[in-house]
């Protein structure tokens, strides 16, 4: 299958004849006239690479890379101009743009700088087909921000080495450890997980290197510690930002010496673990604080993986709603089929400081009080315990939802236009508007549905 490449340029000419060239080199073009255009766009699939005008109406490239990086980090954007000068090369690159060239181009020079951006590029950069999808199936997204980092995940699964998983509380960074467990060569070794910043000072010691009979007062018999536990498969550090200063010392020497000496033991026992840690502080302003050592973060953030908050993810919300009702309600005994449209609307504008727990928490209080098959948006915003000034403005949040809305009508119905319209309740041509207010295009959702993996 060819590889897909975004191509947005306010001038048809340009834009039909760049589209010609990377059609005759194999590649997969897909044109946007807009930078609001190539949103939409980005809305129905993921391209491998962006190349995108600097000088547009409304928009400009980098105010389009802006919105691009935002979502999806990892995907490169070449940036083109026929106004190019050495300070817009320089604050480009520096934004982390990935090339920028002037015009008039060569063509093999745009050609060879395409092919860079793709080989850096992790080869899977849509959702995994079912066969090979087990590794990560408890963590539901349909966020390309969040397929890149799962795709960036299965890479350093296959090595051995340590991650650190950073993102805020309730992001689901024991899931994202689990799942890179699954995917690594450990597989069949055991996963053991342990919350550093929940055992107080004096028992964390023992939890993780074990003791000897007798060793303290109450030690009555010898215990295993978490790293001889784990030896063969992965020990997850969960909140390694509130490890204790002389543990963290301890801790270091094993990693270098891959030795543990159980508390009161004369000898030291080999291990065989892959560490995977995860915290919510800023370990850089800790290390400036002194309150972790740096010689042990280099340990740990061999290689760093940023879980994004739930508010930039708001594609998932309405999923992982819904996945969260069709687990309690059964549990609750209550025969709930989903929420209404207003609902949603409300889940979708929140902010969600305690993230995916928090949305999980609102769900189960919705599934208690609920007394109708369908969950209203009174119920939710109690839940939330909404203040009016929590809300956006009406304006801006009815311009997201819509945006959001459509686009999932769309991938619902693999860009079926009268499907669509009738699932929204609409008639096609007050859709087809809604779509076009909102640079939608169905052709897109149809061709994603085509090229997605197809399920057993």
């Amino acid at each position: 299958m060819p590889t897909s490449v975004l191509l947005v340029d306010d001038d048809p000419d340009l834009r039909q004849l760049l589209a010609i060239r990377l059609r005759s080199a194999g590649y997969a073009p897909i044109t946007a006239a807009s930078g609001a255009e190539a949103l939409g766009s980005l809305a129905a699939s993921r391209p491998s690479a962006v190349i995108t005008d600097l000088r547009m109406d409304g928009m400009d490239g980098l105010s389009l890379f802006e919105q691009i990086r935002a979502q999806d980090p990892s995907l490169p954007v070449i940036i083109l101009t026929a106004h190019g000068t050495i300070p817009d090369a320089v604050d480009a690159t520096q934004r982390g743009v990935f090339g920028f060239l002037t015009k008039p181009l060569e063509a093999r020079e745009l050609l060879a700088l395409l092919e860079r951006a793709i080989a850096l590029q992790p080869k899977q950069t849509t959702a995994p087909s079912p066969k090979d999808d087990a590794w990560r199936a408890d963590i539901l997204t349909a966020s390309p921000r969040m397929l890149a980092l799962l795709s960036e995940a299965a890479l350093v699964a296959r090595s051995e080495a340590s991650v650190l998983i950073r993102g805020e509380s309730g992001t689901g960074k024991e899931l994202l450890a689990r799942a890179i467990h699954r995917a690594s060569p450990r597989q069949a070794g055991p996963f053991v997980a342990i919350n550093c910043a929940a055992i107080p000072e004096t028992l964390l010691e023992s939890e993780l290197f074990g003791h000897a009979k007798g060793s303290f007062t109450g030690a009555s018999q010898a215990q295993t510690g978490l790293f001889q536990q784990a030896s063969g498969g992965t020990l997850f550090l969960d909140e390694i930002g509130d490890m204790p200063l002389p543990l963290q010392v301890k801790l270091l020497r094993v990693l270098q010496e891959r030795q543990v000496r159980p508390l009161g033991a004369a000898q030291s026992v080999d291990v065989d673990v892959r560490i995977v840690s995860a915290t919510h502080r800023d370990l850089d302003d800790a290390i400036v604080q002194g309150q972790f050592r740096d010689d042990l973060y280099y340990r740990l953030n061999v290689v760093s993986l940023h879980l994004p908050p739930l508010r930039a993810r708001r594609e998932d919300i309405a999923m992982l709603a819904q996945h969260a009702l069709r687990m309690l309600s059964p549990r609750m005994h209550r025969r709930i089929t989903g929420f209404t449209p207003d609902a949603l609307d409300l889940l979708q504008q929140q902010d969600w400081p305690g993230n995916v727990r928090q949305l999980m928490n609102v769900v189960e209080q919705c599934c208690a009080l609920s007394t109708t098959s369908r969950i209203p948006a009174s119920s939710v915003a109690r839940a939330l315990r909404l203040k009016p000034t929590t809300l956006p403005p009406l304006v801006e949040a009815r311009e997201q939802f819509e945006r959001d809305y459509l686009a999932q009508l769309l991938k619902m119905s693999n860009g079926n236009v009268a499907q669509a319209a009738r699932l929204a309740q609409r008639n096609r041509t007050e859709f087809y508007r809604l779509l076009g207010k909102h640079h939608l295009d169905p052709a897109q959702f149809k061709a994603a549905a085509e090229d997605a993996p197809a399920r057993d």
